[in-house]
């Protein structure tokens, strides 16, 4: 060392504290670009998401135009004589259908709401049809009469209760206090509201339909399609056998059945039982759902609907739901 020289001993300290100083900015630099990465990356998957599940939609609703055409050339060609190629018409059981618009299609079914139990028109005596259809969807008996019970309370004019029901004063005594309609039933989504019935019971348990497939509050009669009702539907008749319901959906997809001594035929002497509960008259409500698909992608969406096809090229929506989820057993 020089004599004279002199040693700052803060110059090394200073340096180390810009040095630290470098590093954090570096680090607070690096943190920022890693954030705008990532968001500009789930921004652009976010956006991609949207417009590949609204070309679903789309292509979703495409195939509830479809049905409404498609119901539109059943009224003209049903009653002609013979079929020619290009004539045919669309099943109205459930049966599905299937278009493509490029590399995109969708399928799509049509029900005849007469098909199924109206359940503005269920009765004491009817009600065993909603009662056998609980039960065979796997609701314990006891809880199948408590809703039956309750659905016709929610229904009637008056406060009280029938031997399993539920009036005004049981939903009042709810966390949530509501009172029973005491009218009819405006959608079959009101059915959650009743004493009994769950989202489960009402929409599927991932295996079996729900309550919402197999109900409807838009047909005009009480009189059960056999032409169109689901196999569940047909299945929960008084002394139908699964059995039985398999021979009537066989005998109607081979025909149309027109004259209600082909079941008398196929179902022997259970037809007695459930002779006033069935009919063949085809009602003008038709719900209509569909599911598109982009791609070869295996998820899709699905639209529900239900239209009045009111003739003379016209129809309306009563019913619109969209998305709509999947089927428990799509």
């Amino acid at each position: 060392m020089r004599r004279g020289s002199t040693l700052c001993p803060l110059a090394g300290s200073d340096k180390g504290i810009a040095l630290l100083m470098v590093l954090w900015i570096v680090v607070i630099l690096m943190v920022i670009v890693l954030s705008f990465t990532f968001m500009t990356r789930t921004e652009t998957r976010s956006a991609l998401f949207y417009s590949e599940g609204a070309e679903r939609r789309f292509l979703a609703e495409a195939g509830v135009a479809r049905g409404i055409a498609e119901m539109f050339n059943r009224g003209f060609y049903k009653n002609q004589p013979g079929t020619l190629e290009g004539t045919e018409i669309v099943r109205v059981d459930g049966t599905a259908n299937r278009g493509r618009l490029g590399n995109d299609y969708y399928i799509y079914d049509i029900i005849d709401e007469s098909g199924k139990l109206n359940v503005n028109l269920l009765t004491d005596t009817s009600g065993i049809i909603l009662n056998n259809m609980l039960v065979n969807l796997g609701v314990p008996r006891e809880q199948a009469d408590i809703i039956v019970d309750s659905v016709l309370d929610w229904m009637d004019g008056d406060d009280l209760h029938k031997a399993h029901g539920a009036e005004s004063d049981y939903y009042m005594s709810l966390p949530n206090p509501y009172k029973a309609r005491n009218d009819k039933f405006e959608t079959i989504e009101e059915l959650l509201l009743v004493k009994g019935i769950t989202p489960q019971i009402l929409y599927g348990n991932g295996k079996t339909p729900g309550l919402s497939e197999l109900l409807t509050v838009y047909s005009k009669t009480g009189a059960i399609n056999v032409n169109s009702a689901p196999r569940a539907v047909l299945a929960a008749l008084p002394g139908m056998t699964p059995e039985m319901a398999d021979q009537i959906i066989t005998l109607r997809r081979s025909e149309e059945i027109k004259d209600l001594e082909k079941v008398n035929q196929t179902v022997g002497d259970a037809f007695k039982q459930m002779s006033s509960y069935i009919g063949l008259t085809e009602s003008n409500m038709y719900a209509i759902e569909a599911v598109g698909y982009k791609g070869g992608q295996a998820q899709g969406l699905r639209v529900k609907a239900v239209v009045e096809i009111q003739g003379n090229g016209k129809y309306r929506y009563v019913y619109y739901k969209s998305p709509a989820g999947m089927r428990p057993w799509q």
